[in-house]
């Protein structure tokens, strides 16, 4: 049975990564690379593996993928974000219990990677072809420039919250 503090703080990042995945869902990023973005809502993300557990980031992550592609009206995407989002999830959940909170820019790194190649691969499955491969040297590099960019967000962000939780 899950307590009420657990389910109020899972509403309140599941509400605070949608929130994040609409505004970021509006940036034009200046380069025409499709399914490359920033990704700040892997933030909420890393943070509920890291306070909440695994299983609860990975009800807050399926929550944000589907209503915020039905929000979004952006509804074939969400085969797209799915695929990423599970695979980053898996990869960082594996990572968690092997990292420690230092190297949460490493473990953001990992799983940016597996997020674009699961989208890599749905795009694959979708189309029948395998010519978009080609993206993969620009994803990689992606993933690991907004990985690390992430990942150093979280790292500030849990620091923050442990000073906060002290001074309570």
């Amino acid at each position: 049975m899950m307590n009420v503090r657990k389910l109020t703080t899972m509403a309140m990042l599941t509400a605070i990564s949608m929130i994040v995945f609409l505004i970021e869902a509006q940036i034009p990023l200046p380069f025409a690379v499709p399914g490359v973005k920033l990704g700040i809502a892997n933030v909420i993300t890393l943070y509920a593996i890291w306070t909440l557990g695994r299983k609860e980031a990975l009800a807050i992550l399926l929550i944000r993928v589907f209503l915020g592609n039905i929000i979004a009206g952006n509804v074939m995407a969400m085969a797209y974000s799915l695929a990423g989002g599970l695979l980053c999830w898996v990869i960082m959940s594996l990572l968690k219990p092997i990292m420690g909170r230092n190297q949460i820019w490493l473990m953001s790194i990992l799983g940016a990677l597996g997020h674009n190649a699961g989208q890599l691969g749905m795009a694959i499955l979708i189309s029948g072809t395998t010519t978009m491969i080609w993206y993969a040297p620009v994803l990689i590099v992606a993933a690991v420039v907004t990985g690390a960019f992430t990942g150093y967000l979280t790292q500030i962000l849990l620091g923050h919250m442990d000073k906060l939780q002290k001074a309570v």
